[in-house]
């Protein structure tokens, strides 16, 4: 079920990019746009529509916001492969944006896949005017400075530190790096049904880090040509991560706790979330 929701969900986010840049002018940076935004497993916008249905939200409204962190993830990916980020040449088996384009496309692609993505939250279609100011409102905060960007900051910021990062530091830095978003996807069905969103919150957060966890691990023992990207990158970089942190062994064992508490979170929802708890368990399975 899980799978084919998976596959299902990305045809309609795909379908959506579609229609949302095929309005725009077809110009270099509006290609890029596009192309930065194909492929990938959609986690983030699935969890927006998955969580939308457990709430009893039709996709028609969840859609515009499952496109939209889709985008926004996009353009974070853009710009992190960057040379003056990671400096990346591969991202989802093809060259990056700036390989296939040049610099200064990718930085204007990203951008504007960053100002789409709250476009697409605060679009009328999405619900009343409060249930749009809310998503916009929560995405922008998970996004910057107090989320995806504080932690992509501190990650910088370790790569000159004097003292390695400790579990703590590294789990608070993957709050935001990783986390973040993922925790906004996982709460926003809850945000567009008007309803509160601590279940998912706690749902989310469990894995949005074991998400993480599991990328940590991947980078050690993972299959670069499955992965579509490099990997070992930590390790040759010498940075801290979870599996330097805990040892292999440890990190899994970790990794399926939150798994667990993932899980449990959803409970009181009974076997209408039994997709989304799929999920949970996809995370820490997955070769990508």
């Amino acid at each position: 079920m899980f799978s084919a929701r998976l596959v299902q969900d990305a045809a309609l986010i795909q379908a959506q990019f579609d229609l949302v840049l095929g309005a725009l002018d077809d110009v270099d940076v509006t290609r890029a746009m596009a192309y930065a935004t194909q492929g990938g497993k959609r986690l983030r916008g699935f969890l927006v529509l998955e969580s939308a249905r457990l709430h009893g939200m039709d996709d028609t409204c969840a859609i515009w916001p499952a496109t939209g962190i889709e985008a926004l993830h996009a353009y974070s990916l853009v710009h992190d492969d960057l040379p003056c980020m990671d400096d990346d040449d591969l991202r989802r088996g093809r060259p990056t944006v700036h390989k296939q384009w040049n610099d200064g496309i990718a930085v204007l692609a990203g951008d504007a896949l960053q100002a789409l993505a709250f476009e697409l939250c605060a679009r009328p279609e999405v619900g009343p005017a409060e249930i749009r100011a809310d998503l916009t409102l929560t995405l922008a905060q998970a996004a910057g400075a107090q989320g995806m960007v504080l932690g992509q900051a501190l990650d910088i910021a370790a790569e000159t530190a004097q003292q390695p990062l400790s579990l703590e530091d590294i789990t608070r830095l993957q709050a935001g790096k990783t986390g973040a978003l993922i925790e906004w996807s996982g709460c926003a069905g809850a945000r567009l049904a008007g309803e509160s969103p601590e279940h998912m919150r706690l749902y989310s957060r469990a894995l949005g880090l074991a998400f993480q966890i599991a990328d940590d691990i991947l980078d050690v023992e993972g299959d670069a040509q499955k992965a579509g990207k490099r990997l070992q990158k930590d390790a040759d970089a010498g940075k801290a991560t979870f599996v330097s942190l805990l040892g292999l062994d440890a990190a899994k064992a970790r990794a399926a706790e939150l798994v667990d508490e993932a899980c449990a979170a959803l409970d009181s929802y009974g076997a209408r979330a039994e997709t989304l708890k799929d999920a949970a368990r996809f995370v820490i399975a997955r070769e990508s």
